[in-house]
């Protein structure tokens, strides 16, 4: 039994969903973890790391067909928690290539460019990114101000996006942009180089600092017909794949709340004061304690959040309080992993201090605490309240 399982809920999972979880688990051990920490700090990626990534696939997560693995929403989540385990910005490459960019294109294009794209990305020959955000909208994201104008033979898109992850490198970008003439969100798939598409790396950020997160700027970028994602001609067209999302967020929580307990658990029982283990003291073991109690309960939840996903029965609010009460959960968990080690705790060579750093990212993105809270409220009250009643 692994130290983190205190109630055994491996036995929830199939045999499947457990091979892939040992499987991940074996390859971030083995070949992440001992390199990983050099990245973090000058801010760069491990490039030769996305082939070895994808050979173990799972990417593509729960598309069926075109080379996907067509995964349960369980196994997906025991891979991208066994990623985060090790290393935060590692699991949100693998959430925006899987669960944002190719499965908004999986819902909402046609086979034609399923055939086209999927299969190339799913063994990560390819890289994907997945533009939403603005300079001027993150949580009213759907007011974004990027514009789509009909043109003969395709679109042509002007406008900016912030913070897309992998974007300084990907070959594909899923790019949400308002279409002039119905004043909707569509969806386009933009090929990395095209004419008009510039980039440029966001520096100087203490969190998630191995995700490659850019500006980008569209300047009368041409999309052919071909590559308009017919699926997607409104918002609401997006919320399945941003809640699945969502889901695998709080699951990234999770593994990076496992991942601090484990280090934290070895430091107690190894490090010394006083003559004894650190592991002696009460009050250390109360927030050793505190730890595992929070992992239990927020294992419970994301498994079953994976059940009613599967099930075809999850709704956007369940999936909101699941990334919310987790992602929050998880914060509290990893803070009292950094109060343990005191002042290891701020540095990147115990692990924790970086993985205290990156769960802030991971509270925020993919909707922030306090909108996710608003969607869930909305779902039991039938009262929105996430936009002011009168502009201030």
């Amino acid at each position: 039994m692994r130290a983190s399982d205190y109630y055994q809920l491996d036995e929830l999972l199939t045999e499947h969903e457990k091979e892939c979880q040992a499987k991940v688990r074996q390859f971030m051990e083995k070949e992440v973890a001992p390199i990983i920490r050099q990245y973090w700090e000058t801010a760069e990626f491990p490039f030769h790391l996305i082939p070895k990534l994808g050979s173990l696939g799972f990417a593509g997560g729960i598309i069926k067909g075109h080379d996907c693995p067509g995964l349960s929403a369980t196994a997906y989540a025991m891979c991208i928690s066994e990623v985060a385990r090790v290393d935060a910005s590692m699991a949100s490459f693998c959430l925006v290539q899987s669960c944002l960019a190719m499965l908004t294109i999986a819902q909402l294009g046609t086979e034609a460019q399923k055939d086209k794209y999927l299969p190339s990305l799913s063994k990560l020959h390819k890289v994907c990114a997945y533009a939403l955000t603005e300079p001027d909208y993150g949580s009213d994201a759907s007011s974004l101000n990027t514009v789509a104008t009909k043109v003969p033979g395709g679109w042509v898109l002007n406008g900016r996006k912030r913070w897309p992850g992998n974007s300084s490198f990907a070959d594909v970008f899923v790019v949400l942009a308002r279409n002039t003439s119905t004043n909707q969100i569509n969806g386009f798939i933009v090929n990395g180089g095209s004419p008009g598409l510039k980039i440029s790396k966001i520096e100087n950020k203490v969190s998630m600092r191995i995700v490659q997160n850019c500006d980008i700027l569209l300047e009368d970028t041409f999309v052919p017909d071909d590559d308009r994602l017919p699926g997607a001609n409104s918002f609401q067209d997006l919320v399945n794949a941003l809640s699945f999302g969502r889901v695998m967020v709080a699951w990234i929580g999770i593994g990076i709340a496992v991942g601090v307990y484990d280090a934290c658990r070895r430091y107690l029982l190894e490090r010394k004061q006083f003559g004894v283990p650190l592991a002696a003291f009460q009050l250390n073991q109360e927030k050793l304690v505190r730890m595992l109690g929070n992992i239990q309960a927020m294992s419970l939840l994301g498994w079953r959040l994976c059940k009613l996903h599967d099930a075809g029965k999850m709704t956007i609010g369940q999936a909101s309080l699941g990334k919310a009460w987790i992602t929050k959960q998880a914060r509290e968990t990893v803070a009292v992993g950094r109060e343990l080690l005191g002042g290891n705790g701020i540095v990147t060579d115990f692990h924790v201090g970086k993985a205290f750093c990156d769960m802030e990212t991971v509270y925020t993105y993919d909707g922030s605490y306090e909108i996710n809270a608003l969607i869930v409220a909305r779902e039991i009250t039938g009262i929105s309240s996430i936009r002011p009643s009168s502009r201030l």
